[in-house]
């Protein structure tokens, strides 16, 4: 039986808690049952986009003549394509080889499960005995995996999740045909993959409209482009039945608002309505850490749990890397550096959808505003309407035009942001900055005591927060950043 300083759980974001332990002369031990990584590099986000990019070329290729270029259309090397995504799934094997020879840090490649709040269980697939290992502080850094929702016939018909994708349920070349089940995030992007590689997908999503956590008009705009690209779109429906015969798959779905189903033919089922914590698997109710009814850890604003010696980042708020990252910052200041605890902030987490067209999101959208009875004004720019855009071939009339929509409150300050169209991701950056900044001021404002500490904060950043940086800055010209900083002028 093993003693360590810290034991941590999960080899993602993990890895940044474990590195700081490490570097400061820490026993460790690294507690993982599949990929060293994390979702995001062995089954995520990593190598969804070596198949995002080429599927991005793929829908520019078809759209080139639009500024005088007659592409064709392009040929797909499919095996090409998948050997730069295995290539950077395969880098868990450099990761492995690496933890397992660094001095103070015990690999454990297994499923770990506790035993009681000091203490874990590692049992192997193989067969061997399982170790018990102790901890003086652990984190809590498991992850999540796709949430499966009970369809009826579903397991012996087969299918797929992402995970299940990114493994052994990768094909030798593209499907003639898909069902995807949701329309989030993951769905958008694998529907775009899948349809620019050729094949006829079909989106079976329970709301009224795909991408329900986005602005309405983003959430319509992709939805158009979507169905112009040959993507079905079925919402306001439920998954009944599965089944599987000699021809293919098929998955029967009813329309929750006139009760009329309908049987979809398909070659795979892919399913991608949302994810789960792992912390089931843990057996968490044996160390004292509460979890809420969805099986996420409850943490405080510190990612402490109800054991003050265990830290956790699955406690169900977004599901990102960049998050994640973000919290394993803040456990690195809370564990190590001996000074006043950091807060993790959840008030500005931006994201984007990798789908054709890019969605990027920042902030409240209008429907949140609106329910927090805030004041604001909106407004949008297009994509034509800057050089950057119209040299992209884009104009006022084509339904393509991508857009910016910019929400701001009564004193300047940015509410949200939300981009549809090209390096959406690019563009949205600059506002997470700023928004971030009138973060900090306002937490300075808050600490300071005296009526003098307080003027000479104000006097230092005026304006941190608002838009008014933008407006006083020059941007370069032509480009895309003009679609963003020119959006002003329109409140």
């Amino acid at each position: 039986m093993e003693k360590y300083d810290l034991i941590v759980v999960g080899s993602g974001a993990g890895l940044m808690v474990l590195e700081a332990a490490l570097s400061r002369g820490l026993t460790c031990a690294i507690v993982e049952k599949s990929k060293f990584g994390g979702t995001c590099l062995t089954k995520g986000c990593i190598p969804s986009k070596m198949l995002v990019y080429p599927a991005d070329f793929i829908r520019e290729a078809e759209t080139s003549r639009r500024f005088g270029v007659q592409a064709g259309p392009p040929t797909v090397d499919w095996d090409a394509v998948s050997d730069r995504m295995w290539e950077q799934i395969n880098f868990h094997k450099k990761i492995e080889e690496n933890l397992k020879k660094i001095p103070n840090l015990t690999v454990y490649q297994g499923s770990g499960t506790f035993l009681g709040p000091d203490r874990m269980e590692v049992r192997y697939d193989d067969g061997r005995q399982p170790d018990v290992i102790y901890g003086e502080k652990f984190v809590i850094a498991a992850g999540a995996r796709s949430f499966v929702a009970p369809i009826q016939g579903l397991e012996s018909a087969g299918y797929l999740t992402s995970e299940r994708f990114f493994g052994d349920g990768f094909p030798a070349k593209p499907w003639e045909s898909i069902v995807i089940v949701g329309g989030g995030a993951i769905s958008a992007e694998f529907a775009h993959i899948f349809s620019a590689f050729g094949t006829k997908v079909t989106i079976v999503e329970r709301s009224n409209r795909i991408l329900a956590k986005e602005e309405e008009e983003i959430s319509g705009f992709v939805s158009g482009q979507f169905e112009k690209n040959g993507i079905r779109i079925l919402t306001n429906s439920a998954a009944l039945l599965a089944s599987k015969d000699e021809h293919g798959k098929s998955l029967t779905v009813e329309n929750q608002l006139t009760g009329e189903k309908t049987t979809i033919s398909c070659q795979e089922i892919f399913i991608a309505s949302g994810v789960r914590s792992n912390g089931d698997t843990l057996a968490l109710e044996e160390a004292g850490v509460e979890t809420d009814q969805r099986g996420w850890i409850v943490t405080d604003l510190y990612l402490e749990t109800s054991q003050k010696h265990i830290w956790a980042d699955i406690n169900g708020k977004y599901q990102f890397r960049h998050k994640a990252n973000h919290e394993a910052q803040v456990l690195i200041e809370n564990l190590f550096s001996g000074e006043e605890k950091k807060e993790v902030n959840y008030s500005i987490v931006p994201w984007t959808i990798f789908t054709h067209p890019q969605v990027a999101h920042v902030g409240m959208t209008e429907a949140e505003i609106k329910e927090k009875g805030i004041a604001y004004r909106t407004a949008k720019n297009y994509y034509s309407e800057v050089v950057g855009g119209r040299a992209m071939g884009y104009r006022d009339s084509d339904d393509d035009n991508g857009f910016v929509k910019m929400l701001v409150g009564e004193n300047k300050n940015i509410l949200g942001v939300h981009i549809a169209g090209p390096q959406a991701s690019v563009l949205v950056q600059p506002f997470v900055y700023l928004m971030n900044a009138g973060y900090r001021c306002g937490k300075n404002l808050e600490k300071a005591v005296t009526a003098k500490e307080i003027e000479g904060l104000r006097l230092l950043c005026p304006h941190v927060g608002s838009y008014a940086p933008i407006n006083d800055s020059m941007v370069i010209h032509p480009s895309l950043n003009e679609l963003t900083a020119w959006v002003f002028e329109k409140l």
